[in-house]
């Protein structure tokens, strides 16, 4: 028996499980692109003959394809809603907005996770991998600071129905420009440089390549000397920090925001 509070929630989750059946044939199409993508991005490493190159990118294009799908998924969860005709029933409804967005949020990490673990395997088939020695170990604690940047940026659709799904693209790409995904950080220009201290994906990085080792000599050829958990304490202390500030600040910011477009009539606008 499910608990009456936790009802409404996985009626959100299973919700956007069936909108993701009925479009998933545009699951298919962009999941395709992203493959050919990251697959596009780790063979530059191949090419170079650079094993070490190789796996750095094949780590960026994977972190960067979970943390960026979740942040998209409830980001639009909104504008998926406008799209429906469903928007102004939701938040019309007597659900707390704290259980529709954890529900949005949950389907979010889920099918990150699907997709993610789908390209990784589409990769198998380009170029040779092997995470033999690595401790990838706390490395998803990033997930919870994109939850907080997604709700967030969900309000942008709130904001504005023509152009707000269109600002929530520059949001990301923004994210992964500073953050580093496929290159030091150190390389972006000096006035750049300290906008990637406000990214999570930064901090995640810097803890995944630590795990894999691969900021570090290889042990021996083919195997990774993946550091210990307490050598990443830093940024797995900061990504949970910025989880427990930015999602808090997420929902105060999407309440404001619900409300004003109550009074003005935005939910009743689909274009």
């Amino acid at each position: 028996m499910i608990p009456a509070f936790l009802r409404p929630l996985w009626a959100f989750v299973f919700r956007d499980f069936h909108l993701t059946r009925r479009y998933f044939s545009w699951v298919v199409v962009f999941t395709f692109y992203a493959l050919v993508s990251s697959a596009t991005i780790a063979l530059i490493g191949v090419a170079a003959g650079d094993e070490r190159l190789t796996l750095t990118l094949v780590l960026g294009v994977l972190l960067w394809s979970f943390l960026s799908a979740m942040f998209q998924e409830i980001s639009n969860s909104i504008s998926y809603e406008r799209w429906e005709g469903a928007l102004e029933y939701t938040f019309m409804a007597p659900v707390h907005r704290l259980t529709h967005l954890l529900g949005v949020s949950l389907f979010a990490v889920a099918y990150s996770v699907v997709r993610t673990i789908v390209i990784m395997v589409g990769l198998l088939f380009f170029v040779h991998l092997s995470f033999a020695g690595a401790n990838l170990w706390g490395v998803l604690v990033a997930s919870v600071a994109f939850m907080g940047l997604g709700l967030v940026a969900a309000i942008l659709p709130v904001l504005s129905p023509e152009n707000g799904a269109q600002a929530t693209n520059i949001v990301q790409g923004v994210l992964l420009l500073v953050s580093g995904i496929y290159y030091p950080v150190e390389v972006l220009p000096a006035w750049v440089q300290p906008l990637s201290a406000f990214s999570p994906a930064t901090y995640a990085l810097a803890a995944a390549r630590k795990l894999m080792g691969l900021d570090r000599p290889l042990s021996e050829a083919g195997t990774l000397a993946g550091a210990p958990l307490g050598a990443v304490t830093h940024e797995l202390l900061v990504l949970a920090l910025m989880g427990a500030v930015l999602v808090p600040l997420g929902l105060w910011i999407f309440g404001l925001v619900e409300l004003w477009a109550k009074r003005t009539g935005k939910l009743k606008r689909t274009g």
